[in-house]
């Protein structure tokens, strides 16, 4: 049996990608086969299509992609199930995170994936995993952020930063937001105690100091960001791949061997998709305490455009690709439409 699916078969332009049949995918003993409804696009698809930084090409394929089709994110309902697993059956509605999955169909292990949040609908669960586990992971795992505690999130309109507000919020922290100005409501509304507008100010000159300072965004040197925390304060980085080559590995590497010489802790992390998380997100999300901001969905062979509008720049939240209408869906270049 086929299928339908965004796929390039080299590295370069968004406009490599083309609408194909390719074979279906089978679920293995211990995964789930879903039938995608929507999914979700972040910077990694960018780099991922492009190929570039090279570095991302030791997950992606050398020369070529092995994989080929975008997506990290979706939500969906089961069409089928390993002879091992346990927790699902066919016909359930769930979300989570694999690989490929701008396509009608895609095979993860039970363990990436969870009961959808009952709140949401399936194009909205699609935009929480990889970016709501990366600030969940960031926020609890390596920060540890308690009760009082003053956050400041760079890059709070985000996909990333928007789940990282509301999540700091939901441990008791004082959170700051830093965004343009044309996203100040937004940020406001997603809970920041405070918001600072990077184009009138620099939070990183300002008398303000910080426990935690989560930058996603990188604009802004190691050593302006911590003239803004405290003496015991926290750096976590989230980004780095907006350099090339040389400078780009410095970028990455130099907060790393930098921390254990100066006073503050500079960190960077590894968000793994599992299903523990996923559910802490579920109750969080059931809960009201958190919601995904979608900015823009586009129909599956959309895809090249969702891509290209990621690379601007300006996307606020997540950027959703709807996937249930993939066998009558516009030529790709065509409007897309906001949310």
């Amino acid at each position: 049996m086929t299928m339908k699916a965004m796929s390039q078969d080299r590295y370069g332009s968004p406009d490599l990608l083309r609408l194909v049949e390719t074979p279906r995918p089978l679920a293995g003993e211990d995964d789930v086969l879903v039938r995608v409804d929507g999914a979700a696009v972040h910077v990694g698809d960018c780099f991922g299509v492009r190929g570039t930084p090279w570095m991302m090409r030791m997950a992606t394929g050398l020369f070529k992609p092995t994989c080929g089709i975008p997506g990290y994110d979706f939500a969906g309902r089961i069409a089928a199930v390993g002879e091992n697993v346990t927790q699902f059956d066919v016909g359930d509605e769930v979300f989570g995170a694999g690989q490929g999955t701008c396509a009608q169909y895609v095979t993860v292990p039970q363990s990436t994936v969870a009961p959808r949040p009952t709140n949401l609908s399936l194009a909205e669960a699609a935009a929480v995993p990889t970016s709501g586990l990366a600030a969940l992971h960031a926020l609890r795992d390596v920060a540890n952020v308690q009760p009082g505690q003053r956050v400041l999130i760079n890059g709070a309109s985000g996909g990333i930063g928007t789940f990282a507000i509301q999540i700091a919020k939901s441990f008791g922290a004082e959170v700051t937001g830093v965004c343009s100005t044309r996203n100040v409501d937004l940020v406001r509304s997603l809970g920041a105690d405070h918001v600072v507008d990077y184009t009138r100010d620099d939070f990183t000159a300002a008398a303000a100091q910080y426990d935690l300072i989560f930058d996603n965004v990188e604009n802004r040197s190691l050593a302006d960001c911590r003239r803004a925390l405290k003496p015991t304060g926290m750096l976590i980085l989230n980004s780095g791949t907006g350099a090339r080559g040389i400078a780009m590995l410095v970028r990455l590497i130099k907060p790393l061997v930098m921390s254990p010489f100066v006073r503050h802790d500079l960190r960077r992390y590894l968000s793994v998709p599992n299903q523990d998380d996923l559910l802490v997100l579920k109750q969080l999300i059931e809960s009201g305490a958190v919601r995904p901001i979608i900015d823009r969905k586009y129909e599956l062979t959309q895809t090249p455009d969702a891509i290209r509008y990621l690379e601007s720049g300006h996307a606020r939240g997540k950027v959703v690709i709807s996937v249930a209408n993939a066998d009558a869906t516009p030529e790709c270049g065509s409007t897309a439409v906001v949310a």
